[in-house]
């Protein structure tokens, strides 16, 4: 990716994070010291209330509450689903229908019963309002089952990762009496007839066990509990989500103006290690780097022995340690909480004579290439500049030449999803937390493209991969995704570097916060600490 839904809110709403940080620090003092109240400061990834046209990572904080799901996660366990709106699916051998039975006790808001239309609405209005989330449903069908409260998706292909597309809050039930009542609409063409969206960022239509009650962009998003709640009691009166800047949210924690801070960087920590309960445990974007395949781009970087030079040159070591704490690197570009994922031993490893020998069998004489990297955003705390000052040194070490190429964003973006840059580091977030969502590496595929690995480059990988996206047997299907990944990391041009930390603080006045990669944190399952 580099995904661009990362990054567009950072860059379009940093002013207003530092304005929002000092305009609300009174009242957030106030809020934080009221029981009733539970503050989260944040940096604002954020464009809309709308679950079938949100993807950011903010929204899937703040709607995560409002609108439930078919199934979801609990805790920071992405590997598999629980029953939420429905039980666990029934799924056939192919793994192209996938059945639903509702929770009959399951209502929203206003008290009306969620029932299948509303699930057939939902569904088919996050289809064809064709917002960012639209391609988690790409060739699913949804119907009604033979049974009150049955809902039957069928697939085109056959598709076992669905049930983890469907615990997306983008992909939540809204009630759609009152969605159609305000302008909504689920049928073709809904990209140009749906105005909901208005309607949806000043009022809730889902079942969850929090309402929106204010929607600013630019500087809160509040909550407030539902008091008609079908399930467990919200354990707060309101929640408070607030644009602000990082070096403000240490602070804001430290003095009680919030309970939790969500975009601390790992040397933050140490300050208020004291003060508050800190975790910086790995995120689920990927780090990598990638040699371009593509010899028009670069013969030099579609060399393949060139290409292993590279991976053999690189202290892989050394980068996750510029990192910092809490980051990892994983086996290959699966990340490490996700089924399917290869250990970090699996990963290649730095042989310097190795890297040499390679690049004399490449028949390549003092190589020099381009290294492209972002210059004016970092990730998780973490520059890319640093990283490609490292990876710079180690190549000289191999006889390879690297000249350093800093990129603005929005100049690095056209130019690496042209598929134009011979040599960069990028990154990945997932779009939803199955190993399938990484097929997309392969030859042939979108960002295999980016790396110029054509179609038919690699018969035997794209074949591994055919079987992985259709396997059911989560061991089978586990195996087939370790094998894909050793090949890929053996003849791909892509290779992982890091998982940067995702480090953040809360209140010892709280639980323990854990962390999950779909929506950041929990708001629904944060409690106040047992006195």
């Amino acid at each position: 990716m580099m995904h661009v839904r990362r990054v567009s809110g950072l860059l379009s709403l940093g002013m207003a994070a530092a304005l929002a940080s000092s305009a609300l620090m009174p009242i957030g003092r106030a809020m934080a010291q009221d029981a009733g109240t539970l503050v989260v400061d944040t940096a604002f990834q954020l464009k809309t209330a709308d679950p079938a046209r949100e993807f950011e990572p903010t929204a899937n904080l703040v709607l995560h509450p409002v609108y439930e799901t078919l199934v979801t996660f609990t805790g920071s366990d992405l590997t598999k689903v629980v029953p939420s709106l429905s039980a666990l699916p029934v799924i056939t051998p192919d793994a192209k229908s996938f059945t639903f039975q509702l929770n009959p006790a399951a209502k929203f808001s206003d008290g009306s019963p969620v029932t299948a239309d509303d699930v057939i609405f939902s569904l088919n209005r996050v289809k064809n309002v064709k917002g960012s989330p639209s391609f988690l449903l790409d060739g699913v069908t949804v119907t009604k089952g033979a049974k009150d409260g049955e809902i039957v998706l069928t697939t085109e292909q056959p598709d076992p990762g669905l049930p983890f597309k469907l615990a997306n809050p983008a992909v939540g039930i809204v009630n759609a009496k009152v969605v159609k009542a305000n302008q909504g609409s689920a049928d073709e063409g809904a990209d140009k007839t749906d105005r909901a969206d208005s309607y949806l960022a000043t009022a809730s239509a889902g079942s969850g066990p929090y309402l929106l009650e204010k929607f600013d962009m630019a500087a809160e998003v509040v909550l407030k509990k539902n008091d008609a709640y079908w399930g467990e009691k919200p354990k707060y009166d309101q929640i408070v989500v607030r644009n602000v800047e990082t070096s403000a949210q240490q602070m804001n924690v430290m003095r009680g103006d919030s309970q939790i801070a969500l975009d601390l960087r790992p040397d933050q920590l140490d300050a208020i290690k004291d003060a508050a309960y800190t975790i910086s445990v790995p995120s689920a974007d990927v780090v990598f780097m990638f040699t371009n395949s593509n010899a028009d781009v670069s013969p030099v970087a579609a060399n393949p022995d060139f290409q292993t030079a590279v991976r053999l040159a690189i202290d892989y070591d050394g980068i996750v340690n510029i990192a910092g704490e809490g980051a990892v690197r994983p086996g290959s570009i699966i990340p490490t909480m996700f089924a399917g994922s290869l250990p970090t031993s699996e990963g290649p490893k730095r042989d310097v004579e190795a890297a040499k020998a390679a690049l004399a069998k490449s028949g390549i004489k003092d190589p020099t290439i381009e290294l492209t990297y972002v210059s004016d955003i970092t990730k998780n705390g973490v520059s890319f500049a640093d990283v490609a000052a490292k990876m710079q040194a180690d190549l000289k070490e191999a006889g390879i030449t690297a000249t350093l190429k800093p990129s603005p964003v929005s100049t690095f973006l056209d130019d690496y999803r042209a598929g134009t840059l011979p040599f960069t580091i990028v990154w990945w977030g997932p779009d939803f937390p199955d190993p399938s969502d990484y097929l997309l590496f392969g030859p042939g595929e979108k960002v295999g493209l980016r790396a110029g690995w054509k179609a038919g480059s690699s018969p035997e990988i794209t074949e591994i991969a055919k079987k992985a996206a259709v396997e059911i047997d989560q061991t089978t299907r586990t195996k087939l995704y370790d094998e894909w990944q050793k090949k890929l990391n053996a003849e791909g041009p892509f290779t992982g570097l890091f998982q940067p930390a995702f480090s953040m603080a809360s209140s010892k006045t709280l639980e323990p916060v854990e962390y999950n990669a779909m929506w950041t944190i929990d708001l629904t399952a944060i409690s106040p600490a047992k006195k």
